[in-house]
């Protein structure tokens, strides 16, 4: 069962995956040992996985689309079809206006008009609307931090590749893998990071925290939904949000541990000042979900 510690751990985990044992020490109050041991026991229980995620603006994929769609018949034949597309990262079945939702990322517009079109025509699909994301504030799929130009080169991938199987892989196993001096790997690793390349971070097993319950939604905003968007993503159960244009002004998804704590979060969410019209709907079954690290592999170089 986790403890208050173990929750905090988790949220300092997913703001610096590379927190060092003393800052996170620091942080909760225990010794460095005691905190070494429950990160250790976080991941071996599989609570967290402490991932390198990558800037998809990296390897191209830049453009994000929340796509509805409306269904005629069983719902399972879409729902194994968008499980097989590649640039399909998330798809579930959901209750409400629409009974299937999915985010796609590619590479630009005219890649996502082709995909579109190529949607609307899988098994059952009677109409597909998309939200064309501008202004990605959570996601844990991606990084969302700012990607600053840098080059990189065939040892950078290498050290990539590496913190997109283990965020917190030693600079001394660094350096082995690539085949550096333990500083020459610390200085890139650095820069990869600051540039926005790649964060490292803890991917957080709901079921570890009683996450049983998503809820998506789409909101129209009263005036800048830019500002909006970056103060919603402040709300601990918001695990996703995006804003831009379509059907609404931000898609989002909230998680909460059972029903009460997710009607809680969504009167939250309909009280927060700028918020307008509110449409939701549940994630019945969740088909498919690109954790961090997952699909990146197969982009980079190498």
């Amino acid at each position: 069962m986790l403890d208050a510690v173990d929750a905090a751990l988790m949220r300092a985990l997913q703001g610096d995956g590379r927190a060092t044992f003393q800052a996170l020490a620091d942080g909760v109050g225990l010794s460095r040992t005691a905190v070494r041991a429950r990160v250790r026991q976080l991941v071996q229980s599989g609570a967290i996985r402490i991932v390198g995620v990558l800037h998809a603006g990296v390897v191209g994929m830049e453009v994000l689309g929340h796509v509805s769609f409306r269904v005629a018949g069983p719902v399972g034949p879409l729902m194994e079809a968008l499980g097989e597309r590649e640039a399909v990262t998330f798809a579930a079945q959901s209750a409400g206006r629409f009974p299937a939702v999915a985010h796609v990322r590619l590479a630009d517009d005219a890649a996502l008009t082709k995909e579109l079109a190529e949607l609307r025509a899988l098994p059952g699909v009677e109409g597909a609307e998309v939200f064309r994301a501008v202004s990605v504030f959570k996601d844990a799929h991606s990084s969302v931090r700012e990607l600053r130009d840098v080059e990189l080169d065939a040892l950078d991938w290498r050290l990539v590749r590496r913190l997109l199987r283990d965020g917190r892989a030693s600079y001394a196993d660094l350096a082995r893998q690539v085949g550096l001096s333990q500083a020459a790997a610390r200085s890139r690793v650095v820069r990869l990071l600051d540039s926005g390349v790649i964060h490292v971070t803890a991917i957080v097993e709901p079921t570890a925290l009683g996450a049983n319950e998503q809820l998506g939604f789409g909101l129209r905003c009263r005036g800048d939904a830019e500002a909006l968007g970056a103060a919603l993503a402040n709300m601990s159960r918001v695990s996703f949000l995006a804003s831009g244009f379509g059907r609404y002004d931000i898609v989002g998804t909230l998680t909460a541990p059972d029903r009460c704590r997710l009607v809680e979060a969504l009167e939250a969410l309909r009280g927060a000042p700028g918020v307008g019209h509110v449409e939701t709907w549940e994630h019945l079954s969740i088909r498919k979900e690109r954790r961090g690290g997952d699909r990146t592999l197969e982009w980079i170089p190498g």
